[in-house]
């Protein structure tokens, strides 16, 4: 009779949020010392992009020793088209992806920045390690959506993450004041996020769209050294002179 080996694990490892900054953040001071040593132990990982993973697992090893070179680790990349349309739909059958983990090796599933699987690529790894039967452990590290909204003062019992806003203006538009709706009607507080480049694009749009009395918080470059957190009135927003950074990573929420 064979023996049945027994699954490995499959570990949600976050990356810090600095990736693209020209500013970077100690590791230690936004990832616990066990989420960085348990990443150093994997040797098998599924990641968004194999270049920024090497490069975070270069920071993780002066810190605490890899189990192996970067060399001999196995990295593989999700499809490129789970980049450009996401894989949060259920189109993408990861399975494939999981082999070394039914083999009974443990596995790392790690992002560009932040926690995989959270406004990023990874949920169709993660649902499909529970339709194999593999263990799914989320590791400790930054999440920019709860960091953000727990600084914004806006209502953290009823929240709602809606991804992107279109790139369209009119379209845009339409989107800002159906989502001002909900929450001035509901009390939920709205977020989402944009490519930084377009950080300033979006606020411009927020401040054309919604009401006077309507709050707005922007966190950017949370846990860096330049970290800002702002959170006003559309009234009180217009007063402001200092412009949103159009190249630092951004959550914006909205909310009575």
């Amino acid at each position: 009779m064979e023996a049945t080996t027994t699954p490995g694990t499959l570990y949600l490892v976050p990356a810090p949020l600095d990736f693209g900054c020209d500013d970077s953040t100690d590791l230690q001071a936004s990832l616990p010392l066990g989420t960085l040593q348990t990443a150093a132990s994997l040797r098998h990982w599924v990641c968004e992009n194999a270049k920024s993973a090497r490069a975070y697992l270069k920071r993780i090893h002066e810190i605490t020793p890899l189990c192996c070179s970067i060399q001999e680790m196995q990295l593989v990349e999700l499809p490129r088209e789970v980049h450009k349309k996401g894989d949060h739909h259920g189109n993408f059958d990861a399975r494939g992806l999981l082999q070394p983990a039914l083999d009974g090796q443990a596995i790392g599933l790690i992002s560009e920045a932040g926690m995989p699987a959270v406004a990023d690529p990874g949920s169709s790894v993660v649902r499909a390690a529970h339709d194999l039967g593999i263990a799914v452990v989320p590791l400790v590290g930054p999440v920019s959506l709860l960091l953000a909204l727990a600084a914004s003062g806006l209502n953290g019992q009823s929240f709602a993450f809606v991804g992107y806003l279109p790139q369209d203006p009119s379209e845009r538009a339409t989107r800002i004041r159906e989502l001002e709706a909900l929450a001035l009607r509901s009390g939920q507080t709205q977020l989402f996020i944009e490519t930084p480049y377009r950080n300033q694009a979006m606020l411009q749009s927020l401040l054309q769209n919604l009401q006077h009395n309507t709050r707005l918080a922007i966190g950017s470059g949370l846990t860096l050294p330049r970290a800002q957190l702002v959170s006003d009135t559309i009234k009180g927003w217009k007063k402001k002179t200092s412009p949103l950074n159009n190249s630092t990573p951004a959550v914006f929420a909205i909310g009575r």
